[in-house]
This record gives structure tokens, C-alpha cells and sequence, in this order.
């Protein structure tokens, strides 16, 4: 079962009034849906739901409802929070088999960028998807998704089938290896490679011009 155990409490007020009910009252008003039942108007204690909001194991994690004796697994599919203070305002759970396959975006992680040789030649690294969505079983969903760097080079393209997923897990996108991220020669890199270019055609030039003058300069010493 998962880490994190939210306690919750059923609210008999519902829709927006009911809701900033339980935000006076201290807590966090959210709804409860999925399965073979109806939704629920619920909410949790703040305190506790920022402490497991804190962890960064709560949202699109697996999680146990408990609600008096009885638990049940989750998913916390939705956090709002206020623009202005930043706080949790509503959220939603969904009701899952902990062993049956669910479908969730997961953030894709990048990492040794700086034991990569293609950014110290003036690469940069150009993200097309920040997450990918994939099907997985609720008790084995990643935190993230990590692509390692390190041996990539200058234009590689970074396609999903270079991530490891978990076992039996696959994208939803199946019709394709779609790109994740591409390793592309920054705008001030190719400025530089032209001017490095530029002055080495300079100093070929000059060195062909002092080759041709002291060729004719010894043709002159010989006819003389």
C-alpha cells in the first residue's frame, strides 16, 4: 500500500458554499470519483495534506484513503490552489485497484547535462515533452522519468524508447517513438563556429598570399 495516508472526512455541504465552509474550517474540501460508485464531497485536515503536498509523493501517486476504519487506495489526480496565497483549495481522488494498470502523465527528468560533451560544444538542450503519458499499474507509478545525457551528442534526437519504464508499463501514444527532446547547436554557438571559420579563411588567405610573394621573390633572385 502507499506511503502517504490521507484522512478524510465526508461533507455533507456541497458545491460552493460547502466548500468554503471547510476552507474556514480549516481544511481542504475535495471530491472523491472513479470505480463502480458515485463521486463524494470530502476534505482533509490543511496541515497534514500540505505536509503530504510537501513530500512530492502525493499528487498522481498512489495513496490510502482513510475514512473512520475503512481505507482504500487513490489517486490524487488534481490539486488547485489559490493564484494570490498559493494555498490548496480543492482537490480531486480517484478511486483505484492498487494492482490494475491506470492511465497517468508522468514528468520526464533529464540528468548529467553537465557530463555531456555536446553542451560544452555549444549545445543546448531543446525539451518537445515535459511528461508523457503512459499506462502502468497504480502500485508501480515512477515519480519521474530519467534520461541520462551523458553519451548524447551534438543533434542527437531523444526518443521515448530510450526510457525505462516499469515492467508491463507502455505510452498511451503506441503508434509511434516519439521525440522527447533533441540536442541542437545553440543560436551563439553557430555565431562563433562563423567566426572561427571566417578568421581561419583570413589567415589561409594570408598565408597563401606570403607563400606566392616568396615564390615570385625567388624567381626574381633566380632570373637575376
Amino acid at each position: 500500500m502507499a506511503e502517504i495516508i490521507l484522512n478524510v472526512e465526508v461533507r455533507d455541504g456541497v458545491g460552493t458554499g460547502g466548500a468554503r465552509q471547510a476552507r474556514r474550517d480549516g481544511k481542504v474540501p475535495g471530491v472523491l470519483y472513479g470505480g463502480d460508485k458515485g463521486p463524494v464531497a470530502i476534505s482533509v485536515e490543511e496541515r497534514p495534506f500540505l505536509k503530504s503536498l510537501y513530500t512530492g509523493k502525493l499528487l498522481g501517486h498512489l495513496v490510502t484513503l482513510k475514512y473512520g476504519q475503512e481505507t482504500q487506495p487513490v489517486i490524487a489526480k488534481d490539486i488547485q490552489f489559490d493564484p494570490v496565497s498559493d494555498r490548496p483549495v480543492h482537490f480531486d481522488l480517484m478511486r483505484v485497484d492498487e494492482h490494475a494498470p491506470v492511465k497517468i502523465s508522468i514528468p520526464v527528468h533529464f540528468k548529467n547535462q553537465d557530463e555531456c560533451e555536446a553542451f560544452r560544444q555549444g549545445g543546448s538542450l531543446e525539451i518537445v515533452r515535459h511528461d508523457i503519458e503512459i499506462m502502468v499499474r497504480a502500485d508501480q507509478i515512477p515519480e519521474e522519468l530519467v534520461i541520462d545525457l551523458t553519451n548524447h551528442k551534438l543533434g542527437d534526437t531523444i526518443r521515448v524508447s530510450e526510457i525505462k519504464l516499469p515492467e508491463g508499463a507502455y505510452p498511451t501514444i503506441g503508434d509511434r517513438d516519439f521525440v522527447i527532446a533533441s540536442i541542437k547547436v545553440s543560436s551563439a554557438a553557430m555565431s562563433e563556429a562563423a567566426d572561427e571559420a571566417a578568421d581561419a579563411a583570413i589567415e589561409e588567405a594570408a598565408e597563401a598570399e606570403e607563400t606566392a610573394e616568396a615564390v615570385a621573390d625567388a624567381e626574381e633572385t633566380s632570373e637575376g
